[in-house]
């Protein structure tokens, strides 16, 4: 690989103990499509995107669930264009019964403009929703590291 290659996330792919708990948690709250699916037993898993693009995979061969003291996925952020689609994320999430980590939308760090909402996956998967500007408000409940390094 050179210094000119372009390289970029492709997607993200998920460990579950449940597929029909998570695609309903990710369809049905955070509006995933379902672009493929494999229903083979003891190879369950589900292939989720938008606009027909590639995002999230899910592999159904988890025991136990999400696991922050362990080596591996931090969180994972969905970045919006706007903090009022934060805002519209959260109600919907809250209105499916989604508990947050934080009240209300938090700015990254003291001060700063972006910032968002974080939650957590039926496994315990920690999720951000965020936008880069209009958290300027914002409380930010870590003063001296981002607030999206400790939820």
């Amino acid at each position: 690989m050179t210094a000119t290659s372009t390289l970029r996330t492709g997607h993200v792919a998920l460990n579950v103990t449940d597929i029909a708990r998570s695609l309903a948690f990710y369809e049905g709250l955070l509006g995933f499509e379902l672009l493929a699916e494999g229903k083979e037993d003891g190879r369950r898993h589900a292939l989720l995107g938008r606009e027909g693009r590639l995002a999230i995979a899910l592999w159904e061969q988890a025991e136990d669930g999400y696991a922050p003291a362990r080596a591996g996925l931090h969180h994972l952020a969905f970045q919006v264009d706007t903090m009022d689609e934060v805002r519209v994320a959260e109600a919907e999430l809250a209105a499916g019964g989604i508990e947050f980590a934080y009240d209300g939308v938090v700015a990254h760090g003291e001060g700063t403009a972006s910032g968002g909402i974080f939650f957590h996956d039926p496994d315990g998967t920690r999720l951000e929703i965020y936008a880069a500007t209009g958290a300027e408000t914002a409380p930010a409940p870590h003063a001296t590291a981002p607030t999206c390094g400790f939820f």
